[in-house]
């Protein structure tokens, strides 16, 4: 086995670096540039595991920025085949509540602009998104946080927007009435290009507030930057701690369709 070497890539906050054991950083290069930053190598039981902070340690890359292809061809040069990524996104429904977890099986695109394929030619490649999330990640993603007595929601679609402003309230009342559940900046493209790389992925994603679209149903104030900073910071613990049990229950084979995505994908 090579020497830099992960099973299973974290994409997430700085606060995920203390959970691991024995912990080195790598530089990794890429034809894509550079990823977010110095990738951290370490182990959570018997498990190789790959941590990247997406945004970079100092939070340099907005949304928009992120280098998605840089981060995934790192990981996947590692060796990594699954990739954990939970967010902070904002609820569109009264019901998906800050604090919640929802494990996404769904995503609408409104971002503009970022490159979101590995595949610019010569050979045509059309992966398919019907199902975006990994099916076997999501499943033991509902199984651990139930068990962890967190309210999750088992599936929902999340709007990926282009950022780092946050939605206007006409932006965020349609979305709300299109009956979408979240709304974020992130997911998109990282789970599609991570998703070209026949490696699978699952947004684990935290609720940390109301989008403005809920101010005119008298919810609450539109949704500020510190305030998602302070219900992220009261919930890192329970964020962990999902993400933990997720590596220690991810059995060693994957039987799912991630890996087999590219076996139909290109035109002869």
């Amino acid at each position: 086995m090579p020497e830099n070497h992960a099973d299973i890539g974290v994409f997430g906050g700085s606060g995920f670096y203390s959970l691991l054991d024995d912990v080195r950083e790598v530089k990794v290069e890429t034809p894509y540039g550079a990823p977010s930053d110095l990738i951290a190598l370490g182990t959570v039981g018997n498990k190789q595991v790959a941590f990247l902070p997406r945004h970079g340690k100092k939070h340099q890359f907005p949304p928009h920025m992120i280098p998605c292809r840089a981060n995934i061809w790192a990981m996947k040069s590692l060796g990594v085949s699954r990739i954990i990524a939970p967010c902070a996104v904002g609820s569109l429904q009264t019901h998906v509540k800050p604090g919640d977890f929802v494990v996404c099986d769904q995503f609408v695109d409104r971002t503009r602009g970022r490159i979101d394929t590995f595949y610019d030619g010569p050979a045509t490649t059309h992966i398919s998104t019907a199902d975006p999330f990994c099916p076997e990640l999501r499943r033991l993603a509902v199984d651990i946080i139930k068990k962890r007595g967190i309210t999750v929601h088992e599936r929902g679609t999340t709007v990926v927007i282009q950022g780092p402003r946050f939605s206007t309230k006409a932006e965020s009342k349609w979305f709300t009435s299109m009956g979408w559940e979240i709304v974020g900046m992130t997911q998109y493209p990282e789970c599609v290009v991570a998703l070209e790389q026949a490696m699978c992925y699952v947004s684990i994603a935290l609720v940390t507030d109301y989008d403005a679209g809920l101010v005119g149903e008298g919810v609450v104030e539109p949704v500020k930057a510190d305030e998602v900073g302070r219900v992220l910071l009261a919930n890192n613990e329970r964020v962990r701690g999902v993400i933990l049990d997720m590596i220690e229950r991810t059995p060693p084979d994957r039987d799912c369709p991630c890996a087999h995505i590219l076996d139909h994908a290109r035109l002869s």
